[in-house]
């Protein structure tokens, strides 16, 4: 019965400390999300979370809350405390210093250069470590950073919004609105949870979107432009405010309009080549291994139909969110219209997450299963 109640008490305090580092999403990249809560005779004598990038580690602000009332207490943290120098300076030494008699871990960090060496700092100073408490719900808080670190390609999500028989715009590329303001409202929110958003040039040049966050809290991400011939004019609004990428050929640079713009200081505008060696077009794998480096956990891709078809095709994602209006429209533009599929068995599938009624729309959210797979290793 005692250790039956001392595990509920364990996923208790776990789950806090998840929900704590939750509130870092979308500030604290390519870090991980981490939150820690200190706990001494039953009673949380302090707590923290990563905010941002380059402020205190979760344990950091834990242990300034708790003070002297850390020691002989439990401390409970979702990720592994850190062993080396970054940004700032490593967690598990300061958890030994503060003189904690047991520290609870959710999951270890993938990250050679932790991955275990902070439990072995631990375990060295005589405290008890016990691991893998509420594991499931801190890898998924974590999914963007443990395949960055795994793969070097951020964790790809595929949001589209579609009519029942799956058009994504009408035949002349008109898609304004297909949702309703509901999904729209979370789909930027959704958009503040990432670091990338991705669009093809077709849909720069049709729609002319800010890529931005209106309709929700939370910044704007990096806007990532996939345009092998520099089609998008440069007057487009996604070019208006924050930092945005153009993912393009090498070959087709030097004529283009963006020649000039390359190497202006003040620029906002940025150039990167990603050109295939087979055909000059934008090699899908080269921009995700290019916004890896970039430190993108979260890549977020808004289409269009052509872009979609190349991260389904190639099974590319990671992640999928539709947001589905009940209405028929027949004769439009298919999410993945060019994804050719022979056969019945051949379908690229994924697992259904969870089913939201959006006052009328669907929003349904899946994870691949090559995805899942990744996450359990």
């Amino acid at each position: 019965m005692g250790n039956k109640k001392n595990k509920y008490k364990d996923s208790y305090y776990m789950r806090m400390a998840i929900s704590l580092a939750s509130r870092g999403t979308g500030n604290v990249s390519p870090n991980p999300k981490v939150g820690a809560v200190i706990v001494k005779e039953d009673e949380v004598v302090g707590f923290g979370w990563h905010r941002q990038l380059g402020g205190n580690h979760a344990e950091v602000e834990a242990l300034a809350m708790a003070q002297e009332n850390a020691k002989g207490a439990t401390v409970y943290v979702n990720l592994e405390p850190c062993s080396h120098y970054g940004k700032t300076p490593p967690c598990a030494p300061r958890l030994v210093e503060a003189g904690v008699s047991r520290v609870v871990i959710s999951m270890v960090d993938p990250n050679e250069k932790v991955n275990g060496k902070g439990i072995s700092i631990l375990e060295q100073a005589g405290i008890q470590v016990d691991i893998g408490i509420e594991r499931e719900a801190s890898v998924w808080l974590n999914r963007g950073f443990i395949k960055r670190v795994k793969t070097g390609r951020p964790w790809v999500i595929l949001k589209a919004a579609l009519t029942a028989d799956g058009n994504i715009a009408m035949q002349n590329g008109y898609s304004k609105w297909i949702t309703n303001e509901f999904s729209r409202t979370s789909a930027h929110l959704l958009r503040a949870e990432c670091d990338a958003i991705l669009v093809g040039a077709g849909t720069v040049i049709k729609d002319n979107p800010r890529l931005d966050v209106r309709d929700a809290p939370g910044k704007s991400p990096l806007k990532v432009v996939l345009d092998s011939r520099y089609r998008v004019p440069i007057t487009s609004k996604v070019f208006d405010r924050g930092r945005t990428i153009i993912m393009g050929s090498e070959l087709m640079f030097k004529e283009s309009s963006f020649a000039s713009y390359r190497d202006r200081d003040n620029s906002t505008v940025e150039i990167m080549f990603a050109q295939s060696e087979n055909n000059g077009k934008v090699d899908i794998e080269r921009v995700l291994q290019l916004l890896g480096d970039l430190g993108v956990n979260y890549l977020l891709v808004e289409g269009g139909a052509e872009v979609f078809s190349s991260f389904v095709s190639r099974r590319l994602f990671d992640e999928i969110s539709l947001f589905i209006n009940p209405s028929f429209m027949g004769k439009g533009i298919g999410m993945t219209r060019n994804v050719n599929v022979t056969s019945l068995e051949d379908r690229i599938g994924f697992n259904v997450l969870r089913v939201s009624n959006l006052e009328g729309d669907l929003w349904i959210e899946g994870v691949s299963k090559c995805s899942q797979d990744l996450l359990r290793m």
